[in-house]
């Protein structure tokens, strides 16, 4: 645990030194004896290093993660010597690395495992890396890999001049090129990638990695633009929040657990930025003072980061910064704008005329489905997977999955209401299709000539348990099909199927 020490006459000497030592050297650090303590993953284990209110020594730790290694629950274990329950304040985390880009292969991968055991233990993906890491220090991400087959693009294009085709081939031994000189189906995932470019030079290996990283920040960029990007859990935050209404959508069946959508009235404090910060952000010999023509408005330009696009080229772009809001658009498209420049006096009257136009506070209105959500998880929408925590102003809390209003108002459409025998009878003529909750759907098909009752929008994964409810497999032209038998137990059959997957609508359709 400790064992090299520096002599006066500066040699390096190692000492042979009992366990009991050890124990002399921490309790000295923490009696304020020694100001810097340095333990193994040895040392980490079963031992307490935190500014706890017993010990003499109450001062901040700074924690240097100097060897992450490469398992997370060793990782939290280091990490929690100095971060304890009774403690007079929590440590401050620094991972260290080197200004070598490809460094950050290492605490990329101690970030994922980190990650991955805090969605384990806490239910929060964040909560395991303790706020040390961001959404792009994973370089094993779905983003990572898309950054990396786009790299392999140009590459293959020739679009890195620093580093050729063949140069990279040589160098890190990866084949990219099938036989025919195309580019590889089966290209090298992203971990043999990040292993392989630790052989590279240093100057070779700074150029791809960067490259890497720009290719990777675009794809998060995008993602969190679209409002597909996965945050975990936020906790929503504001000056008021209340429940403006709320509506039961699914009751299940067999244990009662209700799914909600609820209506959250936000309200905001407005904080613009001031007249005084924006002149001080143009204080930058790079700001450009805009005033819009066509509306008046005012707006700082300043430098925002560039992107590279998929064919490699690079988009320059500037951020507009406003009293309400930063928007980053590419460099060429401002002159497309109606943005000219002004001087200092119109810009400051632009921007006065804006303030005075802002109220105080902005309310909004937020829809969040709650309560049991697994059995309707393939109604709820793709698009914008954000799931909120909050407490409301009456002290309720909720959690659960943000919804549009244009899905709201959807969903919150009647369902009609059907006995399983008028169901039965409307499928049969042919005319009617039953739409069914989970993407399900019932509707009459000629089959070798005979007229049958399937279903259809089911995967893999349900087709035993809509065997057990009475429906009949068979394979047509290789591809699973399931129908409900037409003879007297039909409705049965349906009606069962009905109270697992409740008729969501009804459709129309010609006679089949």
């Amino acid at each position: 645990m400790y064992g090299a020490c520096v002599r006066k006459n500066e040699r390096l000497c190692v000492e042979s030194r009992a366990a009991s030592v050890n124990l002399a050297e921490a309790q000295a650090f923490m009696e304020d004896e020694k100001r810097i303590l340095v333990f193994s993953d040895a040392g980490g284990t079963g031992r307490s290093y935190h500014a706890d209110f017993a010990a003499k020594n109450r001062r901040l730790r700074v924690h240097y993660l100097l060897e992450a290694g490469w398992k997370a629950d060793t990782a939290i274990q280091g990490l929690g010597r100095s971060n304890r329950t009774n403690q007079a304040q929590p440590p401050l985390f620094r991972p260290i690395a080197t200004n070598v880009k490809a460094e950050k292969r290492f605490l990329s991968t101690i970030a994922r495992r980190l990650d991955t055991l805090g969605a384990i233990t806490r239910g929060q993906r964040q909560t395991g890396g303790h706020g040390l890491f961001r959404a792009d220090d994973n370089l094993e991400s779905v983003y990572a890999r898309a950054a990396l087959r786009q790299l392999y693009v140009l590459l293959y294009s020739g679009k890195i001049e620093e580093c050729p085709l063949q140069a990279f081939e040589d160098a890190t031994g990866l084949k990219l090129t099938g036989n025919d000189g195309s580019l590889r189906e089966d290209l090298p995932p992203v971990t043999t990638f990040l292993n392989r470019l630790l052989a590279l030079t240093i100057e070779l290996q700074n150029r791809l990695f960067g490259v890497f990283d720009d290719l990777l920040q675009a794809k998060i960029e995008g993602a969190i633009a679209s409002g597909t990007y996965d945050l975990g859990v936020e906790t929503l935050t504001a000056e008021s929040l209340t429940i403006a209404g709320r509506r039961t959508l699914y009751v299940h069946p067999q244990t009662g657990a209700e799914t909600e959508i609820f209506t959250i009235r936000r309200r905001e404090r407005n904080r613009p930025m001031t007249l005084e910060a924006a002149l001080d952000r143009a204080g930058d010999p790079r700001a450009v003072l805009l005033v819009n023509t066509q509306s008046g408005r005012a707006a700082v330009q300043v430098p925002a980061p560039s992107l590279m696009l998929d064919d490699g080229r690079v988009e320059r772009r500037v951020r507009l910064l406003r009293p309400m809001d930063r928007t980053a658009i590419p460099l060429d498209r401002l002159a497309q704008t109606h943005w000219q420049k002004a001087d200092r006096e119109s810009f400051a009257c632009a921007w006065e005329a804006e303030l005075a136009e802002i109220p105080v506070f902005t309310d909004s209105d937020l829809h969040i489905v709650t309560g049991l959500l697994l059995p309707i998880w393939r109604r709820l929408p793709d698009e914008h997977c954000r799931v909120y925590r909050l407490q409301t102003d009456d002290g309720e809390r909720v959690i659960g999955r943000l919804v549009s209003p244009a899905w709201v108002a959807q969903a919150a459409t009647d369902t009609p209401a059907l006995a399983p025998a008028d169901a039965w009878n409307a499928v049969l003529g042919g005319r009617t299709i039953l739409q069914l909750q989970d993407g399900l759907e019932l509707r009459r098909v000629r089959v070798m000539g005979e007229y049958r009752v399937e279903l259809s929008g089911f995967t893999s994964g349900l087709v035993d348990r809509l065997k057990a409810m009475g429906l009949v497999s068979e394979i047509i032209t290789w591809k699973l099909r399931l129908f409900v038998p037409t003879g007297d137990a039909g409705p049965t059959i349906l009606g069962t199927l009905l109270d697992r997957f409740p008729l969501v609508r009804l459709a129309g359709r010609q006679a089949a």
